[in-house]
């Protein structure tokens, strides 16, 4: 539903702002919550508004508790340590009058934070700015690391789940809803023929042998913000996926995203493969400021988060292929399958290099 000057104007009215704010107008390019930039009088950008897509976070009060939790742990980090300008190190969500994390207008889930002056963020992916990125994630995660397990709730549940997502696999060869298993056969064994290996995180787990960690799950280089001046990172943002899961989340998504040198719905597999140099500064940058809570089993499966993440995708898009594309937004009636297919490609390109990848790690092992 498209809300009104008048409506949004009201919405901010509930919140506990600073100054009387004019105007709030699109802002941003995010897939999942409708983002407005609001400003003042002056015309100055001050604050965010989010309309949050309760459709994909169900449970609004966990997902607003879990970024409270997160974001007052990491300004306590960051006041501890002594650092300055910490509404820019750190997002500053607004309660609303009533003390609320957030406001519901009938209809729709709204929340306010505070805008970051002179901050940018970037789309590309080069070496620089995966090492700054893994600097970043691997801070923020060592930030969280003391964080009891517990604490957060699962925004989306079993997100990064491989058992999961090969039942969710599994229940839509059996439906065979849209009639296409045929036709996909071969891929279909390719991803049968790995997923026993696949499914090493979960293993470990229950055997006691790999922690649940505080993860951000959704680790591409414009989920931070960058200082216009130093183009140094300020701060991690889009909060919406913190949660409990494995270290190799975070590591995976990255390498399965920022290290691929085609695009995700690739339809010329030739295009397709790992960009080593991205994999190593980012976790050059990650291992400077995580190494401190990782366990040395953590470690030497990071490069194997990169297969497994890409391995899921796979999986997902190839899922919603097979049931007749009912979650993924499609351009073209192939369009999974092309995504399935360019995923692949980089998983095959990513066991190909799993040997000097692995051994990347020694030097932290």
């Amino acid at each position: 539903m498209t809300k009104t000057k008048e409506q949004l104007l009201n919405v901010l009215g509930q919140f506990q702002l600073a100054e009387k704010v004019v105007s709030a107008e699109p802002f941003g390019n995010g897939h999942i919550n409708d983002t407005l930039k609001v400003t003042n009088e002056k015309g100055e950008i001050k604050y965010v508004l989010q309309r949050i897509n309760h459709l994909i976070f169900t449970n609004v009060d966990m997902l607003q508790n879990n970024i409270h939790t997160v974001t007052s742990h990491i300004r306590k980090k960051l006041e501890a340590k002594g650092e300055n300008d910490i509404d820019r190190k750190v997002l500053t969500f607004l309660p609303t009058k009533e003390g609320k994390l957030y406001y519901f207008d009938g209809d729709s889930y709204w929340r306010v934070c505070l805008f970051i002056p002179g901050s940018k963020s970037y789309e590309e992916v080069t070496p620089e700015l995966s090492y700054e990125a893994g600097k970043a994630f691997g801070d923020f995660q060592s930030m969280l690391a003391d964080i009891p397990e517990g604490t957060l709730g699962e925004t989306i549940p079993n997100f990064h789940n491989m058992e999961f997502r090969l039942q969710q696999f599994h229940d839509a060869i059996k439906a065979n809803a849209a009639n296409r298993l045929d036709e996909v056969k071969d891929i279909v064994d390719e991803v049968e023929k790995r997923a026993e290996a696949m499914c090493i995180q979960e293993r470990l787990y229950r055997e006691g042998k790999l922690k649940k960690r505080t993860n951000h799950c959704d680790t591409k280089v414009n989920n931070m913000m960058f200082d216009a001046a130093t183009d140094k990172v300020l701060c991690v943002i889009d909060l919406d996926t913190v949660m409990p899961g494995f270290v190799l989340s975070d590591i995976g998504d990255f390498i399965r995203t920022g290290a691929n040198t085609g695009a995700e719905d690739d339809e010329n597999p030739d295009n397709v493969e790992v960009n080593l140099e991205i994999f190593k500064a980012y976790t050059r940058g990650y291992m400077e400021t995580a190494r401190s809570f990782l366990t040395p089993q953590e470690i030497k499966l990071l490069p194997y988060g990169g297969r497994l993440l890409t391995y899921m995708q796979t999986v997902r898009f190839l899922t919603d292929y097979i049931n007749g594309d009912t979650y993924y937004k499609i351009h073209s009636p192939k369009h999974n399958l092309i995504r399935t297919k360019a995923q692949f490609k980089l998983l095959q390109s990513l066991e190909a290099h799993a040997t000097e990848m692995d051994g990347f790690m020694n030097q932290w092992l």
